[in-house]
């Protein structure tokens, strides 16, 4: 009760200082503070899981999630426990020298990462973060896209087969309304387990929504 007492007084004095959604996730483990989006102060006060490293070392993967932070779309959702980040989704624009950046449509913004300490997993924090995102009104802003390579994938950590793990990122990214959605591009297409997956915010213009579909496909119609 000590620590639940202390995670509300730190809570209300952070709301008097940059306006952020944040919950409780009560867990076997301990409670865990799903908060975002975290300023570069924030971050640079928190320590990554040692195990948080699917990309990069953590020390680096720290520094990454603080120059997202900074980027004028860029935002960092976290789990923490105590003043480590055991989980995390950042979102960002599309680099420039991929398809999704090319066009220059200003109403993409990519899910970069998901990422859960493995000693974390099992416990709902991918779920309690994603359910946080979408409570967030600038999400219909935005035609949300995530790009599942399955070479990414943790199989040996989970455990799962790469049928498995895509079967659980496409019930994870519904809990933000994400749809696997068809594509050319030929980095999705270079393995059958990879996927596009798409949310279309209600306030998207149509202009932008055809723009992304001609974005989809390139090398083929929309309709074929």
């Amino acid at each position: 009760m000590e620590m639940i007492r202390q995670w509300l007084d730190l809570n209300k004095h952070r709301a008097e200082v940059l306006p952020q959604l944040h919950r409780l996730l009560i867990t076997d483990r301990g409670p865990l503070d799903i908060r975002g989006p975290l300023t570069a102060g924030e971050l640079r006060h928190l320590s990554l899981s040692h195990d948080l490293d699917s990309f990069r070392p953590p020390e680096r993967q720290q520094e990454a999630l603080v120059d997202i932070s900074r980027l004028p779309e860029g935002r960092v959702y976290a789990a923490i426990s105590g003043k480590k980040i055991v989980g995390y989704v950042t979102f960002h624009r599309p680099e420039k020298f991929e398809r999704w950046g090319q066009a220059g449509i200003k109403e993409i913004l990519e899910l970069g990462a998901l990422e859960v300490s493995r000693s974390w997993r099992g416990v709902g924090a991918a779920r309690a973060l994603l359910d946080l995102i979408s409570a967030e009104d600038w999400i219909e802003e935005y035609i949300i896209i995530a790009c599942e390579y399955s070479w990414h994938w943790d199989l040996e950590g989970s455990g799962l087969s790469v049928w498995q793990y895509r079967a659980m990122m496409e019930s994870l990214q519904s809990r933000l309304g994400m749809k696997n959605t068809r594509t050319d591009d030929p980095d999705i297409c270079d393995h059958p387990a990879n996927m596009l997956a798409v949310r279309i915010g209600n306030r998207v213009s149509r202009p932008a929504i055809e723009a992304f579909d001609r974005l989809r496909f390139r090398r083929t119609s929309v309709y074929s």
